[in-house]
């Protein structure tokens, strides 16, 4: 199995080899990047072009591994035993199954997606050495020794939120995904807009690239805003000419609101560009 991009995912050759070699290897695969540089959408895309199921498991502030290995209905057990259920003779019937447990009994190879693991408690990448290692776990409830019938290609996403433990990193391939270059991201924007015309193309990355490279920003847009905001532009037949001052300068863009999300951004780039008027 060898993942070559596809027509809706403008992968790197970085990141084909990255993905490829984490397969080969048969290791988990860390992706890390800036919001929006598509760490989700990769997982999506690895599973579509090489024909196989896509399970999820998003991680949350509140989420522990054993989640994802399973959990037993305690409660559920004690309410039907109240009421005479047979089941409750069984408690298989109140063990449930995380995804984890999923991807191994499936009876294909699967893609499994663990995304944003910095967002849990720093001990959750070390309770999943183990289980991700040894692609096995025990089911202490109903004695059973879970094994992955096939080895899932794990994919693991990070926002770098928290560092991730030295053990839990030695059993990943990383790779970090760089933020798209202009000929990159207008190869991603292609993929979106089949007909964008090149003034307005063009207009817009002087823009988008100009106001990434504010300094002092709080929050840089990413890929997916600016494709909003393209999305924006063309939906309210907005010229090229609209982008910049009369002088061809900089110039506050129209619907800047799906770019800039913070009023410190907003005012900061409000000032520079009056500043930069001032000094003309």
């Amino acid at each position: 199995m060898r993942f070559e991009g596809s027509k809706t995912y403008v992968a790197t050759d970085d990141l084909k080899l990255a993905v490829n070699a984490a397969i080969t290897l048969q290791r988990p695969l860390l992706i890390k990047g800036e919001p929006g540089t598509g760490k989700t959408l990769l997982a999506e895309e690895v599973a579509a072009s090489l024909g196989l199921e896509l399970m999820q498991w998003h991680i949350k502030s509140t989420t522990k591994a054993q989640q994802g290995l399973y959990e037993y209905d305690a409660v559920s057990r004690l309410r039907d035993s109240q009421l005479g259920d047979e089941r409750v003779k069984d408690i298989a019937n109140y063990i449930v199954k995380g995804v984890l447990w999923q991807a191994f009994e499936s009876d294909k190879p699967v893609v499994l997606l663990i995304d944003e693991i910095d967002k849990a408690d720093i001990e959750f990448p070390n309770d999943l050495l183990r289980e991700i290692d040894r692609m096995e776990f025990f089911c202490y409830e109903t004695k059973q020794l879970i094994k992955a019938k096939h080895r899932p290609i794990v994919i693991i996403t990070s926002n770098n939120e928290k560092e991730l433990p030295d053990a839990f990193l030695r059993r990943c391939f990383f790779h970090y995904i760089q933020f798209p270059d202009k000929a990159t991201m207008e190869s991603i924007v292609a993929v979106h807009f089949k007909n964008l015309k090149k003034e307005l193309l063009d207009a817009a990355m002087a823009s988008f690239f100009g106001i990434r490279a504010l300094p002092g920003l709080k929050k840089k847009p990413t890929t997916s805003e600016l494709i909003d905001w393209l999305r924006l532009l063309l939906a309210e037949d907005i010229p090229a000419s609209a982008l910049q001052a009369k002088d061809g300068k900089d110039a506050i863009p129209p619907m800047h609101g799906a770019l800039l999300k913070n009023e410190q951004d907003i005012e900061l780039f409000n000032r520079l560009v009056f500043m930069a008027r001032q000094g003309r």
